[in-house]
């Protein structure tokens, strides 16, 4: 039997099992913003507290190779449709969604589920008559922003007038994502929440409690100074990376307790054994988030240190054992993983992630199919004769942040139609890995083409494209080839 038929068949089977046994598993999503892939304990971070994360990856699944997209918004997308952004137009922060995309709500909503969203959405506004807010892309209840929020955040219920909650953001996200648990599950539908905090996105701040743990933070820190945005002001301010640190810290171990809290009530409702609880982070380590760093680059860059992020997964009914997972894997794979789950079927267009099933399990040990990453170039100026896929009105948000811009404290978001593709189109940092080999293409200014192998070289510091050109021409074509398919998706062509 052929490896792909014999993992799919387990695959099948495992559902099989589930759906005999009439217990389809509660599933949450839960994402930190800006969270980093070395910033949690078990990941050996000599300073985070993260105990609940721990005691996950400690009893559950961790995906030590998982991957997300540069940045927030493309990530958040992804998700949603198991497609990498680029082929609805989600380039970078402030693009939205398109309302023909079919998302994992959607799918487990017409599956019987109960869905929910809370926290950031940042793939276009929350409000009510937004074609892309969470309610329209499949979620029954919501309790949004449209993008990042800090301490005594502004949310939108139900895409209603923006309403503020006093208190730390994680905490209270965790809060109604608690009492929408109490309300639905006595329905015995199964239940699918989506989390997704404002924390540890920058200004950063924290409770004196959790301020109070970062206290003896070394003192070396103090002597570089990082740019950020100020909590007073809205504007960029520079500041010791010490202090930042410090307040950065204090907002991870506040969202590490909100999961912990919800473990709790899972327990109490008798609902943790057979709930799936899948923790990871949106993008990278920002430049205001860094020390010192065994992996190379920065949120919004395609090497290390700006895709991997932390993931565990729990579900306590089904993984008995402790597992670490090197099995490369995506944000893209969660709605195939989810859908499997669900028994419900994949849509019919192009996926770029795959069902990672037989990796929980332990079945699969290496990924049948390789990684995509593109940082996609918009330029503006073409921009400008382009028609808008959305009426610019109904892409105005509402929710308010704390970082200025273009003299305004909310975001509004854009979407354009492709009319047609050029070969500038093909540009942008990108990069490809497949199993041990990685291939980088203008990753950063002026490199070219780089190929690491990132088993024995995670820091991608020996570029190996002049001594194994034969890889490095594989991979550049199944990129490229990729790149095209993507352009078809971007044009249209998959509605």
């Amino acid at each position: 039997m052929k490896k792909n038929t014999l993992t799919l068949l387990i695959s099948f089977c495992f559902v099989l099992s589930l759906c005999a046994e009439e217990t389809r598993p509660n599933i949450i999503l839960l994402m930190g913003d800006d969270h980093g892939w070395e910033e949690t304990s078990y990941n050996d971070h000599p300073y985070v507290k993260t105990p609940y994360l721990d005691e996950m990856a400690s009893t559950g699944v961790r995906l030590d190779n998982f991957y997300a997209m540069p940045s927030c918004s493309p990530t958040r997308g992804s998700i949603l449709t198991g497609r990498h952004p680029n082929r609805y137009g989600i380039f970078n922060p402030g693009y939205s969604l398109r309302p023909e995309e079919i998302t994992v709500a959607q799918l487990l909503k017409n599956a019987g589920y109960a869905t929910a969203h809370f926290g950031k959405w940042h793939v276009g506004p929350v409000k009510k008559k937004s074609p892309t807010s969470p309610g329209a892309m499949g979620f029954d209840e919501w309790l949004s922003h449209d993008n990042f929020f800090e301490m005594d955040p502004v949310f939108s219920r139900n895409g209603e007038k923006p309403e503020k909650y006093y208190g730390e953001s994680s905490e209270i996200i965790i809060d109604e994502a608690i009492d929408f648990i109490k309300r639905k599950h006595e329905n015995k539908a199964p239940l699918f929440l989506v989390i997704w905090f404002g924390s540890p996105h920058e200004p950063y701040s924290g409770t004196k409690t959790d301020l109070a743990l970062y206290k003896d933070l070394p003192e070396k820190y103090s002597k570089t100074k990082v740019s950020l945005t100020s909590n007073e002001t809205g504007l960029r301010v520079k500041r010791p990376l010490r202090d930042v640190l410090i307040e950065r810290y204090a907002e991870i171990t506040a969202m590490d307790r909100s999961i912990g809290k919800l473990r709790n009530s899972l327990k109490t409702l008798g609902l943790k054994e057979n709930t799936l609880l899948w923790y990871c982070g949106d993008n990278g380590i920002p430049s205001s988030g860094l020390r010192e760093s065994r992996f190379r680059g920065l949120k919004g860059k395609v090497y290390e240190n700006g895709i991997r992020v932390p993931a565990v997964i729990e579900w306590p009914e089904k993984i008995k054992h402790n597992l670490i997972s090197k099995v490369n894997s995506v944000t893209n794979d969660m709605l195939p993983t989810l859908c499997a789950l669900a028994g419900t079927d994949l849509p019919k267009r192009p996926l770029d992630g795959i069902n990672l099933l037989p990796a929980i399990q332990g079945k699969m040990q290496k990924r049948p199919t390789t990684l995509n990453f593109w940082q996609f170039i918009a330029d503006k100026k073409a921009q400008a004769s382009m028609k808008p896929y959305l009426d610019p009105e109904l892409q105005k948000g509402t929710t308010p942040v704390a970082k200025k811009k273009n003299g305004v404290f909310t975001r509004n978001f854009s979407n354009y139609q492709h009319p047609r593709i050029s070969e500038k189109d093909y540009l942008g940092p990108r990069s490809i890995i497949s199993n041990d080999y990685k291939l980088v293409i203008d990753g950063d200014k002026g490199t070219g083409v780089e190929l690491f192998n990132l088993k024995t070289d995670i820091s991608e510091s020996k570029n190996l494209a002049s001594s194994h050109p034969d890889i490095a021409e594989k991979m550049s074509k199944q990129l490229r080839d990729w790149q095209t398919d993507v352009l078809n998706s971007l044009m249209g062509r998959d509605y």
